[in-house]
């Protein structure tokens, strides 16, 4: 495998340089000049062309309404495939076994492999996230004790970034091999609710109560539509279960809304929320 012999039928460069013909080795370079320019302009043209090649994937991408997560992560891939195209062309140029250099950067491929399995797995998982789409940029999602909304995906990791605005990196074999929870998947979310009265309050005028201020919350759905019902009889309580609706991105603007206006509304129509209670009987004998 003659990977830097220039093979025009005369001595090579090597065999020249072995045999101290430092002449021979001048008027060698001289003469392959042309070609070692014809190689540099093709490996510069291949650079701008992968850049350019890249842009404008992006754009088209973008007019399609890809996923702009994933926008880098194809970029990358396709500029790396163009501009190994070009770098074999070089090498024609120059008169190199494009097959034995292939063959080369295949063998160098599968020892790399061997090394790098977990980086391989990496990018692996990354191409399945890719194809499988389980998430797009700006999903809330939920990967075992992580979760936080999705920023970018990367060919070996996805961001996120926390509730907290800090920004967490995850393996992307990690998200593949994990239950993924994506709360923005479906156009709406159900609030599960519960609110305590106590034993002696009316229990329809509190549900009453309860589906009032469902009503007039701008942020809750009228459907699919709301439920309030008797849940259990705790030990000092009666919970009602109060099960509503929402936009997946108003999830938590009506959460806290549901929870701060029910509290306002029962002190107004003075239903109580019992604390929790313990009689004591004192047997004198």
């Amino acid at each position: 495998m003659n990977l830097f012999y220039l093979n025009t039928g005369e001595a090579t460069i090597l065999e020249l340089i072995k045999s101290r013909d430092f002449d021979g080795i001048i008027n060698r370079i001289i003469a392959k000049m042309p070609q070692f320019i014809a190689a540099v302009i093709i490996i510069v043209a291949g650079i701008i062309a992968a850049k350019l090649i890249g842009k404008l994937v992006v754009k088209a991408m973008s007019a399609k309404g890809v996923d702009p997560s994933v926008h880098s992560f194809i970029k990358t891939i396709i500029m790396f495939v163009v501009g190994l195209v070009f770098v074999l062309s070089a090498l024609s140029t120059l008169n190199i076994d494009v097959n034995s250099f292939v063959t080369a950067l295949g063998a160098a491929g599968v020892t790399a492999g061997i090394g790098l399995q977990a980086s391989i797995s990496q990018f692996a998982s990354g191409i399945q996230i890719l194809f499988n789409h389980p998430f797009k940029s700006g999903d809330f999602i939920d990967i075992g004790s992580v979760s936080g909304k999705v920023q970018e995906i990367k060919m070996m990791y996805t961001v996120l970034i926390t509730l907290d605005n800090k920004r967490v990196i995850v393996p992307n074999s990690t998200i593949t091999s994990s239950n993924i929870t994506n709360y923005n998947a479906e156009t709406k979310r159900r609030i599960d609710l519960m609110y305590s009265i106590s034993y002696d309050a009316d229990i329809i005028k509190a549900k009453e109560v309860i589906l009032n201020v469902i009503k007039e919350n701008e942020l809750i759905l009228s459907d699919p539509q709301p439920v309030v019902a008797v849940k259990e009889h705790s030990a000092s309580s009666i919970n009602l279960a109060c099960l509503v609706w929402c936009s997946g991105d108003n999830y938590w603007n009506a959460f806290y809304s549901m929870q701060e206006k029910v509290k306002l509304a029962f002190d107004e129509n003075g239903i109580s929320i019992p604390y929790g209670q313990l009689d004591i009987h004192v047997i004198k004998e």
